[in-house]
C-alpha cells in the first residue's frame, strides 16, 4: 500500500476557524493529497453551526455541533436550547456524526465553573437522548468532567487533545472513550504525553490535528517568530506526520498505524461508517 493510499481520519479539525478563509480549498486538496479522506469538524457555538455543516460538506467530511466551555459567555443562556433544535434537524444529516464540541475548561482565567458544567450536563443529556458519541475538550478539569459522564452516561465519544493520567485514561476508556492524540506529542519534551501515547491500549487511540491550532514541532513558532510574521497554522495534512510519532513509539508501521487508529475512530463515530471507507 502506498503512502498516500492510506485512509487517514482527523478526527478534531476546526476546518471552519477564520483562519482557513482565505484558502479552505487548498487546505482540503492537501489534506486529501496526504490521504487524510476523512475530517471531522466540530462546532464551537451555535451562531457557527451553519459555517460547521458548510466548511465539512465542502471537504466532504462529517461535523458535530455544541458549544465549547470557551464560547459560554458568546454563545448566550440559550445555548443548550439552540443545540436542541439543531440536533433535531441534524438528525437526518449523515454527515452529524456526534455532539461537540463540549467539555470543560478550568485553564480559563476566572472560569465560571458553575456555568460550564451546567451547559456540559445539559449538552450531555442531550447527546444521551439522541444516542450519539460526543467530543469532549478537557482541560484541568478531567475528574470534573468524569463526574458529569458518571452522572449522564453517554455512548463514548473521543476525549480530545488528552493530556490526563493513565489512571484518568483508564477510567474515560472505562465510560467507552477514545483519546484523541495530536500536534503536542510530537514534542520530545511532552514526556508525560508521549509515555501516555506509548503505553495506552491500542483500541483507545485516535489520531486529530486540532488544525489550525496545537501545531506539531515543526510548525510550531516561539512568541517572538509569531510577532515578526512567521506562520505556525495547523493543517489536517500534518495527520500522517504526525502519526509518524505515534507509530515510532508504538513500534507500529505507519500502515498499522493507519489501520488500528481508523478503526478506533469508527468504533467511537459510528456514522462516520456510512460515508467513509477504506478502499
Amino acid at each position: 500500500m502506498c503512502e498516500h493510499a492510506r485512509m487517514w481520519i482527523d478526527t478534531h479539525c476546526h476546518l471552519d476557524a477564520p483562519e482557513f478563509d482565505d484558502d479552505r480549498g487548498g487546505v482540503i486538496a492537501r489534506a486529501h493529497q496526504q490521504g487524510v479522506r476523512a475530517l471531522v469538524v466540530p462546532a464551537v457555538w451555535p451562531a457557527g453551526f451553519a459555517a460547521t455543516r458548510q466548511a465539512a460538506f465542502m471537504a466532504g467530511g462529517a461535523y458535530a455541533l455544541g458549544t465549547h466551555p470557551m464560547w459560554l459567555d458568546a454563545a448566550g443562556d440559550d445555548a443548550a436550547e439552540a443545540l436542541a433544535r439543531a440536533l433535531v434537524i441534524a438528525q437526518e444529516d449523515v454527515r452529524c456524526v456526534a455532539v461537540g464540541e463540549i467539555g470543560l475548561d478550568f485553564g480559563v482565567p476566572n472560569a465560571d465553573r458553575g456555568r460550564q458544567v451546567a451547559l456540559l450536563e445539559a449538552q450531555l443529556k442531550l447527546a444521551r437522548e439522541h444516542g450519539w458519541p460526543v467530543l469532549l475538550h478537557v482541560r484541568q478539569s478531567v475528574d470534573a468532567v468524569l463526574a458529569a459522564l458518571r452522572r449522564i452516561r453517554v455512548p463514548g465519544g473521543v476525549a480530545h487533545a488528552f493530556n490526563g493520567s493513565a489512571q484518568q485514561a483508564q477510567q474515560l476508556i472505562d465510560l467507552g472513550f477514545k483519546l484523541g492524540l495530536g500536534g503536542a506529542m510530537t514534542f520530545e519534551r511532552a514526556l508525560h504525553l508521549r509515555r501516555l501515547a506509548t503505553h495506552l491500549p491500542a483500541e483507545a487511540i485516535v489520531l486529530e490535528t486540532d488544525a489550525p491550532d496545537i501545531p506539531p514541532q515543526w510548525r510550531y513558532r516561539t512568541a517572538a517568530e509569531r510577532q515578526g510574521g512567521a506562520q505556525q497554522r495547523n493543517e489536517p495534512a500534518e495527520l500522517p506526520a504526525i502519526a509518524q510519532t505515534l507509530a515510532t513509539l508504538r513500534g507500529w508501521s505507519l500502515a498499522q498505524t493507519a489501520v488500528i487508529t481508523t478503526a478506533n475512530a469508527r468504533a467511537a463515530l459510528p456514522r462516520l461508517a456510512a460515508f467513509f471507507s477504506d478502499d
